[in-house]
């Protein structure tokens, strides 16, 4: 059995997207749970992996995605999740966290084969990064508590969805580095 690495998914945001005012209250409900769960993985040695969008800046890299989040209207949903010196980043354009990303590489490096998934969306680059990750034969843990979404009533289909088809275990984030 390989190790654990906790993904924080594309909560490094400016939120001023088309679906923002769905998705912040749904972010503001589960930051204290994801908050929590980055302290504990953190305490506990786990690595801790942010897989972020880089919302079409082709030029940026990690620190310029996180200071236009910080310096950005919406600041006090990234500033408690924020990258810490030993996070690992990479860059994604896309919905899953391995499309098109160094991700895959990077947890065979580590020897990570289990996968620990928060962030958001739910319904969107959470569901489709379980099902790239299964299909790479890669365990899954959501944290139903630590995932935000747009749609409940789609997020809570998908993380059924991540369950019975995948095989993800969804359970509470307090379950995890107890």
């Amino acid at each position: 059995m390989g190790k654990t690495a906790l993904i924080v998914i594309d909560m490094i945001n400016t939120y001023d997207h088309e679906d923002a005012e769905s998705l912040i209250p749904a972010v503001e409900s589960v930051l204290p749970a994801l908050t929590r769960l980055l302290d504990r993985a953190r305490g506990q040695g786990v690595p801790v992996i942010y897989v972020n969008d880089n919302f079409g800046e082709w030029r940026s890299h990690h620190g310029e995605i996180l200071d236009k989040a910080l310096s950005g209207p919406q600041s006090r949903l990234v500033e408690p999740v924020r990258p810490d010196g030993s996070s690992l980043f990479v860059v994604k354009a896309r919905h899953s966290i391995f499309f098109e990303t160094p991700l895959t590489y990077l947890l065979h490096q580590q020897g990570i084969d289990r996968l620990v998934l928060c962030g958001q969306v739910t319904e969107q680059c959470v569901l489709y990064s379980a099902l790239d990750a299964h299909i790479r034969h890669l365990q899954v843990i959501v944290p139903r508590d630590a995932v935000a979404h747009i749609h409940a009533d789609l997020a809570d289909a998908a993380l059924r969805m991540m369950q019975r088809n995948m095989g993800a275990r969804v359970c509470d984030s307090g379950e995890l580095w107890p």
